[in-house]
């Protein structure tokens, strides 16, 4: 793989959509000034699975595998809601506002758990054929996932939203659990509710590949899906974050179904720029050379 990464990283950069590329990889690593790792950093060379999940290593060492395994790195696995001290690759980072995008710069991108947070669907109901409703399934917890207990509190029970978890901290009331349903299942109905866990809404790329409409409050983290490009109104149903204006939302989008299916075919345009394998391998690959160029371990002119 060593010896086949510049060529495949030359042949990249006279494609025709290398713009696009290019945009993609500086949006997932805003490193845009040198910075030294410290010296205790962690060699490629000694990635092991030891102390994370499985999908982590294997997600990871994908790509490192093409770079030199004396290079140095740092990686943050699982939900990270925090941007790091040193430059280290996540899988999830806060949204930075608006002019503000180098506050999450430490925080490098790389498409992670993608077993779990990239699966997409083909749904052939159309929209107009479900049911009026929302649809929650999701685990809560008072402490880590106060805003989904919220939710529930809020719509359990109620005519709009068939709610239910399938996991708790043992904290929250037994009427609320209901057994796990098929991800097609969910499909029935023309509003997911797509509420952030621990970081991001894990359910997003499924429901926003269907032809029902996700349903969430603006997103405040993001992965390699890169939530923070995500349009409200125009990708998704935005509702407030104390979920208030969930009935005014939806009884909207069933008296203007054409509105709603224009939302669906965004969320499939905006979905379809993930399915290009290559290409997602090739933007992967240069995130990591850039992360060794700007951290001064790999040449500064792109070979």
């Amino acid at each position: 793989m060593r010896w086949r990464l510049k060529r495949v990283l030359a042949r990249a950069r006279r494609r025709k959509d290398w713009e696009y590329i290019e945009r993609r990889v500086n949006y997932y690593c805003r490193l845009n000034a040198p910075v030294a790792l410290p010296a205790d950093s962690p060699r490629l060379g000694e990635h092991t699975r030891e102390g994370m999940a499985s999908v982590y290593y294997f997600d990871t060492r994908e790509f490192i595998r093409w770079f030199d395994p004396q290079l140095r790195w740092r990686l943050c696995p699982g939900d990270v809601t925090y941007v790091p001290e040193w430059p280290s690759v996540v899988k999830s980072r806060p949204i930075a506002a608006e002019g503000e995008e180098e506050a999450n710069a430490c925080s490098v991108l790389l498409k992670l758990n993608k077993i779990r947070h990239f699966t997409f669907l083909k749904d052939r109901m159309p929209f107009r054929r479900k049911l009026d409703r929302a649809i929650f399934r999701g685990d809560v917890n008072r402490t880590t996932k106060p805003h989904r207990v919220r939710f529930m509190e809020r719509y359990f029970g109620s005519e709009i939203c068939d709610c239910g978890i399938i996991s708790s901290a043992g904290d929250c009331p037994e009427e609320w659990m209901r057994p796990k349903i098929s991800l097609w299942e969910h499909l029935k109905y023309k509003f997911v509710m797509t509420l952030e866990g621990n970081d991001v809404a894990s359910n997003l790329k499924w429901v926003m590949s269907s032809n029902s409409l996700a349903v969430m409050p603006r997103p405040k983290y993001e992965t390699w899906f890169m939530e923070g490009t995500l349009v409200p109104g125009y990708h998704y149903v935005e509702i407030r974050d104390d979920f208030s204006d969930l009935p005014e939302k939806m009884a909207y989008y069933v008296a203007h179904p054409e509105e709603a299916e224009r939302i669906a075919a965004h969320a499939h345009e905006y979905i379809a720029q993930f399915r290009d394998k290559r290409r997602e391998r090739i933007i992967s690959l240069l995130v990591l050379e850039k992360y060794f160029r700007m951290t001064g371990q790999l040449p500064a002119e792109r070979q």
